[in-house]
């Protein structure tokens, strides 16, 4: 039975090609976004899935809240990580980590320098028994228990030591170098994951080799209150232990270690492993942004919505083409369910034939989407996961697109199926009201697209033409080593100072404009009345004004003198000054040295245009300064330029693999994020705008088909074409409006929503949801009027010569 309901399918499918063209399409488009995003999400699922007693395993975060402002961090303060396993029970084991970033590597018995690298890690002696690895050479017993020890990956034992097997390479000497020198000895290798893992590091330190450093206070060992996010801990619970009763335990250790401020909080939570690549996860892997996640299912779900009701509303319009094969059917024996069955197998087979196709199309929306899919995404089509997706995915639309019209042709009555007639006359048509329904959601979300598109282009256009209150053109910066002990950057800065093309340089510690954000409280007395405000803080010198084209509006420039600052207009009129005159030469309390008002600036956008400007600090304190910052002279060579300066900076940090970097190119990666998400929702918004117009192609062909004969009466009785093409046309003009109606409704909402993220913003543009109505429009109008310019072509004799 089922091999003649898929014959009697594939015959029916060939007699309708148009129509199954028009189905395989638009399934196939929706079926491989679904099959791509499902990949995706499973992909970000499957991180760290595999450590024994997974579910055990969590990271301490931590939340501070500070003068009303909430400041979350996966970090810990330092001697939490030290301490915790003595000061918390329940804990079955613990490890400490601390993430080293651009650490330099050097190996002393070959006399190799192999630049500054990623992926050192500092790990506590418990880590490898928390996450377990398989070994090659060394074990997890004694590997980290002594101070300058050190496990590599397998791949960093064979980068590090090309020609020496495992078992020789242990032993071997490796320095490292971050700020200060860490020398290690190689106690064990061991191999990468084979699934994916937040955990894969080069090569991981001891940690009691802090210990040993020189420079160990800058890891604030004894600091409670200092919080970054490279100090992280994890732990393993025992089986009995309650993690809500765990992580009030470590709540009262801030009580015991750390006095707060009245208003001020400071709580510690346990994060499952699960969720540890979805919220701050390690150095190279991005976190994956459950927003992010939840908007592409919703978007795939919206495309594939779309394709569904294309088939539903082109099948429910074409029943009366089959009504009399459901007559002849049901006349010859044939019951409801049967016709049903067969119905379905008809769709089932469009869907298996799109499912293939969508392989295809798979491949070039991947191709298309690389810059926003993870690093290293990989589809294997015939695992067993994708394929028991695509055959349940099948099933699951076959159900969904195909169950109502294989029910509405399964009940028609035999007697009037086969008279070719559907509902009685004057009668309640559901047919059309559904379709007409369907069309109406379907440019609804089209509309919504193009609004939304249209919105965020014209916010990035506005960002992109705001003054950002600073010069960004021809300026190059390069970091130095922090803390350089060789004190090499005052050299550095003469021999650029030298160069024709170099019109200035100068030395901070962040860029004019950046993503950087850092704070501090400052107490400043006005009109006798004591103030503290939060303000924002650069590390500056006496060029800074100069090379980033800022603006003296009070006062003079600093003289790279400690005592001497500059701040900007938000700051004087953050502490209340009548104007910036009246704050220079006031003098407050900042850093254990008393501070003079120099100079007041211009307000700059130090932040993205997402932030308001904020209230600036500008100080002298060159020890904690690495980034040089050059203003090339008007007319230079930019090219030959950078060369040059980056010669320079290798003759003299020679173990350095930094360049010249230009100070537009980081501006331009403010709005990254919004210029992705712009291209996905144009993509998004091409897609629904096809689906819903090859819908609109097969409909509006078949019902202009069904009213020939209306059309050549008419023509006969004096028509002109363009009357018939007003009388075609202006139900669908009627559905447009509608859907215009609803969409303009949708797309304020989200329009809004998006636009509340900007401090600095365009109003919304009422003008661009008319345009995006009338484009649509036009659209329908010339798939729709084609169609009936066609029928009005029709020569009424041959039309009407049965009548």
């Amino acid at each position: 039975m089922l091999k003649n309901y898929i014959k009697i399918a594939w015959r029916n499918i060939l007699r309708n090609k148009l129509r199954t063209a028009i189905h395989v399409l638009g399934l196939s488009i929706g079926i491989s976004i679904c099959f791509l995003i499902f990949n995706v999400v499973l992909e970000a699922h499957s991180y760290d899935k595999f450590h024994p007693d997974g579910d055990r395993i969590f990271r301490v975060s931590t939340t501070s809240i500070y003068r009303g402002s909430i400041y979350p961090n996966p970090g810990v303060p330092f001697p939490l990580g030290e301490q915790i396993q003595d000061e918390v029970s329940g804990i079955e084991n613990r490890t400490h980590i601390y993430l080293l970033s651009k650490t330099m590597v050097g190996i002393p018995s070959s006399d190799k320098n192999l630049g500054r690298q990623d992926g050192v890690l500092l790990a506590s002696e418990a880590f490898f028994k928390i996450f377990p690895r398989e070994w090659i050479a060394g074990s997890e017993e004694q590997a980290l228990a002594k101070p300058n020890t050190v496990v590599l990956s397998e791949a960093s034992a064979e980068s590090y030591f090309p020609d020496l097997d495992p078992q020789e390479i242990l032993g071997k000497e490796i320095v490292y170098f971050n700020q200060d020198s860490i020398p290690a000895v190689v106690t064990g290798i061991v191999k990468a994951y084979d699934q994916n893992s937040d955990f894969e590091f080069s090569s991981f330190i001891s940690m009691n080799s802090v210990q040993t450093m020189k420079n160990k206070s800058r890891f604030n060992m004894d600091r409670w209150d200092a919080i970054t996010s490279n100090s992280q801990v994890f732990i393993k619970i025992a089986e009995t232990t309650d993690p809500l009763k765990l992580e009030s335990d470590l709540n009262a250790l801030v009580g015991k270690y750390l006095e707060l401020d009245e208003g001020d909080e400071r709580n510690h939570a346990l994060q499952p492993l699960s969720e540890v690549h979805f919220r701050d996860a390690m150095y190279q892997n991005d976190p994956a942004e459950p927003l992010i996640l939840n908007g592409l299912m919703i978007l795939g779900g919206i495309i594939l919505v779309l394709a569904c009701l294309n088939f539903i509303n082109l099948e429910t319009a074409h029943a009366i083409n089959r009504a009399k094969e459901v007559g002849i059917r049901k006349t010859l024996g044939g019951n409801r369910s049967q016709l049903t069955y067969q119905f379905l197998s008809e769709t089932f087979v469009i869907v298996f034939v799109a499912a293939i196709l969508s392989f295809a199309l798979v491949e070039i929306l991947k191709s298309l989407a690389m810059d926003y899919l993870p690093a290293g995404f990989q589809v294997n089509y015939f695992s067993l996961t994708n394929l028991g997706f695509l055959l349940g995915f099948s099933i699951l639309l076959t159900f969904l697109a195909g169950i109502y019209p294989a029910l509405i042709l399964g009940k028609y009555d035999p007697q009037r199926a086969l008279k070719g007639e559907r509902v009685r006359a004057g009668k309640f048509s559901f047919g059309v009201f559904l379709r007409k329904n369907l069309t109406v959601v379907q440019f609804t979300c089209s509309i919504t697209f193009v609004i939304m598109v249209l919105v965020l282009t014209s916010q990035l256009k506005y960002m992109s033409q705001q003054e950002m209150g600073f010069d960004k053109e021809a300026v190059l910066y390069i970091s130095t080593p922090f803390r350089d002990e060789l004190n090499r950057v005052d050299i550095f800065k003469e021999k650029l100072s030298q160069q024709a093309f170099v019109q200035g340089v100068s030395f901070s510690d962040d860029l004019v404009s950046s993503n950087s954000y850092s704070t501090s409280e400052v107490e400043m007395a006005v009109d006798s009345i004591s103030q503290n405000v939060e303000v924002q803080n650069k590390l500056i010198d006496s060029s800074f004004v100069s090379v980033n084209g800022l603006k003296l509006i009070a006062g003079t420039n600093i003289a790279n003198r400690i005592d001497q600052v500059l701040v900007n207009e938000s700051f004087v009129k953050k502490f209340g000054f009548a104007n910036p005159e009246e704050a220079v030469g006031k003098s407050f309390y900042y850093d254990d040295t008393t501070r003079v008002i120099q100079g007041v600036t211009n307000d700059f956008h130090s932040l993205s245009l997402r932030s308001e400007i904020k209230p600036l600090l500008m100080v002298y304190q060159p020890e904690y300064s690495s980034l040089i910052s050059v203003k090339l002279e008007k007319g230079a060579n930019i090219r030959e330029a950078k060369e040059t300066m980056d010669q320079i900076f290798k003759e003299l940090y020679p173990l350095e693999s930094s360049e010249f970097k230009f100070l537009d190119e980081v501006i331009a990666k403010f709005y990254e994020d919004d210029q992705m998400l712009r291209n996905v929702m144009g993509f998004a918004s091409f897609l629904a705008i096809l689906i819903s117009c090859l819908g609109l192609f097969g409909l509006s062909s078949f019902t202009i088909a069904q009213r020939t004969k209306e059309i050549g009466i008419r023509k006969v009785l004096g028509a002109t074409i363009s009357q018939v093409l007003v009388l075609i046309s202006k139900e669908y003009v009627l559905l447009i409006g509608i859907s215009f109606a609803i969409a303009s409704g949708i797309a304020w909402f989200f329009a809004s929503q998006f636009l509340n993220n900007y401090a600095f913003k365009i109003d919304m543009p009422y003008g661009l949801f008319i345009l995006s109505g009338f484009l649509i429009l036009i659209v329908c109008l010339t798939i729709v009027g084609l169609h009936a310019f066609n029928a009005s072509q029709t020569n009424p004799a041959k039309v009407l010569k049965d009548e």
